[in-house]
């Protein structure tokens, strides 16, 4: 999507590498956050919460124009966190809202975690908690099947095993797109440095329960609406039984904010209104 708000770009300069970011809009400080997903796709959602706040929308390390001075390093939470958090202090603006997406999600709640002087309050949508799961050793096992598959036999049946796994739909032509002669390089490393350096970092992370039971930051937890019994939903709702707080519903599936950005956001503001 064409950007039509006036958008600033920056990189950051970290210890093992460089972030980029962008920002648009004015008012209290909102960050828009996924893992492995870039700040692309978010750019629809970015643009209409323009209109109230400053919305940062970072890419996270290892993908899109975000690199690492080694590339083979592992990304875990507590990394990406520290990334957010220098992020949201170079800016000067915060404390920032941070609504987190799948494995940014992960990266909002290390981010409440260790860094609660830096988020007010975290929405995290849809994290994968595995370790919370009471079949979680069936999915480790799936979960390495996964990685195994993608480096070592054939990296497009790896994917369709990953979608398979989490009950996430990839419509076939979007697939066959996606592994199309010759490949984008860009994305290649992306996926790769997914699959290979983050997956298994991020689904088998195990939040400190009790230590997000007393952040000041405010916790909320966000389901799709159409997820019903998706590896997704069943996380965020033991995520949110642990804390004992009760999930809100967001319009749409797991990528909720791209499917439909009007309706997801106008549930972003009622949300941060109610709560």
């Amino acid at each position: 999507m064409t950007s039509t708000t006036p958008v600033t770009t920056g990189y950051l300069t970290v210890p093992d590498g460089r972030l980029y970011y962008e920002v648009r809009g004015s008012g209290p400080l909102l960050a828009l956050v996924g893992a492995p997903m870039d700040s692309g796709p978010f750019v629809p959602a970015a643009e209409l919460l323009a209109s109230d706040y400053t919305v940062l929308t970072p890419d996270p390390r290892g993908h899109g124009k975000s690199t690492l001075n080694d590339p083979n390093q592992d990304s875990t939470p507590e990394l990406r966190a520290d990334d957010l958090a220098r992020l949201i202090t170079d800016l000067d603006v915060g404390p920032a809202i941070v609504i987190g997406s799948s494995g940014g999600a992960i990266t909002g709640l290390a981010l409440a975690l260790h860094h609660p002087g830096v988020v007010s309050t975290l929405i995290a949508h849809e994290p994968p908690l595995r370790e919370l799961l009471d079949d979680r050793d069936a999915l480790r096992a799936e979960a390495e099947d996964v990685i195994s598959t993608y480096s070592s036999v054939d990296a497009e049946a790896g994917v369709r095993k990953f979608f398979a796994m989490t009950g996430l739909a990839m419509p076939e032509p979007v697939m066959r797109q996606m592994f199309a002669n010759p490949r984008n390089p860009e994305a290649v490393a992306s996926e790769s440095f997914f699959y290979e350096h983050e997956f298994r970092g991020t689904a088998g992370w195990e939040p400190d329960l009790e230590g997000l039971r007393t952040t000041p930051t405010r916790v909320i937890i966000g389901i799709g609406d159409t997820s019903t019994d998706k590896f997704c939903d069943r996380t965020s709702r033991k995520l949110a039984a642990a804390l004992g707080i009760e999930p809100e519903l967001f319009p749409g599936g797991h990528g909720g904010f791209a499917e439909d950005p009007e309706a997801f956001v106008k549930r972003v503001r009622e949300v941060l209104r109610d709560n």
